[in-house]
């Protein structure tokens, strides 16, 4: 690491007067370096600095032997297993030799990184903020699921039984399996739904209760979707007394989950209506290809483990936002960097993803229609709506994405009197001047202007004559 930018650092350091999430300070190398070592191991990487007191203002320690901490810091890379291979160098600062060490992130197979005479649920740790939490039995147990396939979803329900299925649902997955797959059903159909992965020991899978099940809950009473709808920007406001506005536990198969929070969604959304080369054009507040594929994926890709079976997809919608979270990270090689590449794909539940992806929902559409391309639809749909990126966020324990309300494109800025009418004709069937005035957006001249224009474009029709007092608008229906 060059001179300046360990200058730049420091300085940094002073200015806000504690540690980062990548950056560490220590006066000297004791036990509590094995803790960072391991947490910056297990997340994205950092920096250790040693020979600068943090207490005194991240100045230089008096007398602090550069050579030896140097030794003490590498054979204390040692102690952990795997053993860290950090970059271990030099520096001067201020006239002083202080000592600097770049930990690079444990490939996502050899994690967790844990210091080796404690064990690892004892001695694993993360990165939080400015400091070094140990990891939780939960988070050891996901991160050693990295080494092998998870198979928590081709776990038998042994209280239930095949009368559990949606019989509709499966008859119409098996017929398209056996047009696609004669040879699965050669030695009969029970043999064959063993081999799809929607009976094992004679009961349903997980995979396949969650799929077509009748009711999942009956056995897995949180497997659900909890959607929350929010007066503000935060939760604050609520935990300060403020009420949500709506709030709801969704219960059913995966299918069913999937329509019933994208019809919450809809139903509390604004949709934006505006004029464009004469024509009237909806957008709502988000693309519902987006949400839809967005609630498909935390559904699928979410952690089943017994663990985890306690914990809801959440899905919260603010007045600027909207939030859809499900327990477990990313699993395997995908990162949050490399999401919506097509050439890196991992299923943590690869039975529940196969279901799915030969489930028909409702509206006749396989339920996973896009077969490890979520995101890059996702992103697609937002970029045609004029919606900024979604903020992406994973660790060990959950995966969040975050939709920001669409960006105004400039037709609409200039139709917004337009945009009101249209409105109040979709909640009412008719509406005069006086009652659009009453709403206190717009002048009388805007208005009658708006009123104008959207008449000659046919979008909406006059109820009475031309000159009469009683004139009302409303939709033209052909």
């Amino acid at each position: 690491m060059r001179a300046q930018e360990i200058q730049e650092l420091v300085a940094h350091l002073r200015l806000i007067g504690k540690d980062t999430s990548k950056i560490e300070v220590k006066s000297g190398v004791g036990k509590s370096i094995l803790e960072t070592l391991s947490a910056f191991s297990n997340t994205t990487g950092g920096l250790i600095i040693v020979g600068l007191s943090e207490h005194d203002g991240f100045q230089p320690v008096a007398g602090f032997e550069a050579a030896k901490a140097e030794n003490q810091l590498q054979t204390m890379a040692q102690k952990l297993h795997p053993p860290v291979h950090a970059v271990i160098e030099r520096a001067v600062l201020d006239d002083a030799t202080i000592v600097v060490a770049e930990i690079p992130e444990m490939p996502q197979y050899d994690k967790p990184c844990y210091v080796r005479d404690r064990g690892m649920y004892a001695g694993s740790y993360r990165r939080s903020n400015d400091g070094d939490q140990r990891l939780t039995e939960y988070e050891v147990n996901r991160l050693k699921e990295e080494k092998t396939q998870p198979k928590w979803d081709e776990e038998p329900v042994l209280a239930a039984d095949i009368e559990k299925l949606d019989a509709a649902v499966l008859t119409m997955f098996m017929r398209r399996e056996r047009r696609d797959r004669p040879n699965t059903f050669k030695n009969g159909d029970t043999v064959a739904l063993q081999r799809l992965g929607v009976l094992r020991e004679g009961a349903p899978t997980l995979a396949a209760l969650l799929a077509m099940g009748e009711y999942p809950q009956e056995f897995f009473r949180r497997l659900t979707v909890t959607f929350a709808l929010y007066p503000g920007t935060d939760r604050g406001e609520v935990l300060a007394g403020e009420r949500l506005l709506d709030s709801k536990t969704l219960a059913g198969s995966i299918p069913e989950l999937v329509e019933q929070t994208l019809a919450l969604v809809k139903q509390n959304m604004r949709v934006a209506a505006y004029m464009e080369n004469a024509q009237r054009k909806n957008i709502p507040d988000y693309p519902m290809e987006a949400v839809r594929e967005a609630i498909v994926n935390a559904l699928m890709h979410r952690d089943y483990s017994p663990q985890a079976r306690g914990s809801q997809v959440q899905v919260d919608m603010f007045v600027d936002r909207l939030e859809i979270q499900n327990p477990g990270g990313l699993y395997g090689a995908v990162t949050v960097d490399r999401l919506g590449n097509e050439s890196v794909s991992s299923t943590r539940n690869q039975t529940l993803s196969y279901l799915l992806e030969n489930i028909k929902d409702a509206d006749n559409r396989l339920v996973a229609e896009n077969r490890g391309s979520g995101i890059a639809v996702i992103n697609r749909a937002l970029q045609d709506s004029l919606m900024p990126p979604a903020k992406i966020e994973s660790n060990i324990s959950f995966f969040r994405i975050t939709f920001y309300k669409r960006r105004v494109a400039l037709t609409e800025r200039r139709a917004t009197a337009k945009d009101y009418i249209l409105r109040q004709l979709e909640e009412r069937a008719s509406v005069s001047v006086g009652e659009l005035l009453a709403g206190g957006q717009y002048s009388r001249g805007g208005l009658q202007k708006a009123l104008s224009e959207l008449v000659a474009a046919k979008v909406i029709e006059k109820t009475e004559p031309s000159r009469s007092p009683k004139q009302r608008y409303r939709m033209k229906t052909n």
